[in-house]
């Protein structure tokens, strides 16, 4: 059950994940940064509310108010690559209850690719706040995430379903340590210093004892930070085409619209292992029909890691119970929420009978001052105070008592 902020719609969460779409596939749906100011103006502009989206390399979702899913799918559609036929094929559709669950899901891990991945929970955080910025949520919103930020924290702490190496930037460096004879020796070197890029640079220094590890970014500042932490080489994004000349190993992490490495710039007899980790894949597919190159995205990694996903197992039922008491103080904060319209109007009759009054009094009494004005308005207050902890403590009679209150104080002829 749900209680609406808009009851002539309902809550969606519209979806293309790894569940249903493969790489390219998820490639075509993927949600960029730019595009949302002017998918915010337009959703508004068609009646979607409170809503946002996430966008990974395992998942693109849609969540928000609207009167159908078709509506949010069709925009979805718009501000990317892919058609509205392609996204029936493959997208997961959620209402409401189910939607919310979903989302929570998410959160906590239980639904990343990797089981217990907690790079999703930063990733929703950043989404939220980049719509949030352009106007896009309300308290129902903000309430469903800050909710969904403390079932991934408390599942982190209290139960063992992160333990363990499982994650995108830890199974390429697993990959390459179990394929790559003599990694320490080899030419390592890492293109894109996003989040995935910096976890995967730990994950190298880490375990692989390599200490001619190579970073290029576009931006080059945003790689000389890693330089601050690590003994890493930093080159100039101009450089890249002679650096690939010599490189033994490349793990691609720019998160681009469109394949950053391509056929031309990797010489045909060039001996290579290649790791993509971006959604879109950025790494030109054909590269991997080379006998001398071997090529592998972030479906084929997630396959690498079972034994870990196998002890994270054991805790899928102590992370769902946390959910599920998380997901009932949020039902019980959605059910106070029905009664908002009839409290706020309530208390602005109040308000108004207060000015009148007031009004009327001064000009029998001039000396009315400020003072007896404050205490009017403190009994406004806890007037109202007492009326919703009235209807929250007695919900099996809070129909009865706003009839009677909608009555008595004419409220519904305010709000008309």
């Amino acid at each position: 059950m749900i209680v609406k902020p808009y009851s002539d719609k309902a809550f969606f969460a519209i979806g293309v994940s790894y569940e249903k779409a493969d790489a390219e596939t998820r490639g075509k749906f993927t949600f960029f940064p730019e595009s949302v100011p002017d998918f915010v103006r337009e959703a508004k502009e068609i009646g979607i509310d409170n809503f946002f989206i996430v966008s990974t390399c395992n998942r693109s979702e849609f969540y928000g108010f609207s009167e159908n899913p078709e509506t949010m799918m069709e925009l979805y559609c718009k501000h990317s690559k892919g058609t509205m036929e392609e996204m029936k094929e493959v997208v997961s559709i959620k209402k409401n209850d189910e939607a919310i669950h979903h989302l929570f899901q998410v959160a906590a891990g239980l639904k990343s690719q990797i089981l217990g991945d907690f790079e999703i929970i930063s990733q929703i955080k950043i989404w939220f706040k980049r719509f949030k910025k352009q106007g896009s949520s309300g308290a129902f919103l903000e309430r469903l995430i800050n909710t969904a930020i403390q079932i991934s924290k408390k599942i982190k702490t209290e139960t063992t379903l992160s333990n363990g190496a499982a994650s995108v930037s830890f199974a390429a460096v697993h990959y390459i340590m179990a394929t790559e004879p003599a990694v320490s020796e080899k030419n390592i070197l890492l293109y894109g210093i996003g989040k995935i890029g910096r976890n995967t640079c730990t994950n190298l220094i880490k375990h692989t004892q390599n200490d001619h590890i190579t970073l290029i970014n576009r931006s080059r500042e945003k790689a000389e930070l890693m330089t601050e932490k690590y003994d890493v080489l930093v080159k100039d994004h101009t450089e890249l085409i002679d650096q690939l000349k010599s490189t033994d190993i490349l793990i691609v992490a720019t998160g681009a619209e469109s394949p950053t490495i391509t056929e031309e710039m990797i010489p045909y007899d060039k001996e290579m292992t290649i790791i993509d980790l971006s959604v879109p894949e950025n790494v030109m597919h054909t590269l991997g029909s080379r006998e001398n190159i071997q090529l592998i995205n972030v479906d084929g990694l997630s396959k690498m890691v079972d034994d870990t996903i196998g002890s994270r197992k054991d805790a899928i039922p102590a992370a769902q119970e946390i959910i599920e008491t998380c997901k009932t103080e949020f039902d019980e904060w959605l059910k106070t929420r029905e009664y908002v319209p009839v409290i706020q109007s309530f208390k602005e009759r109040l308000e108004f009978l207060q000015a009148f009054e007031t009004k009327n009094l001064k000009k029998k009494n001039p000396q009315i001052n400020g003072k007896e004005t404050l205490i009017a308005e403190k009994l406004v207050q806890n007037l109202t105070n007492q009326f919703a902890s009235y209807l929250l403590e007695n919900r099996e009679n809070a129909g009865e008592t706003i009839a009677m209150m909608e009555e008595i104080f004419r409220l519904k002829q305010i709000n008309e």
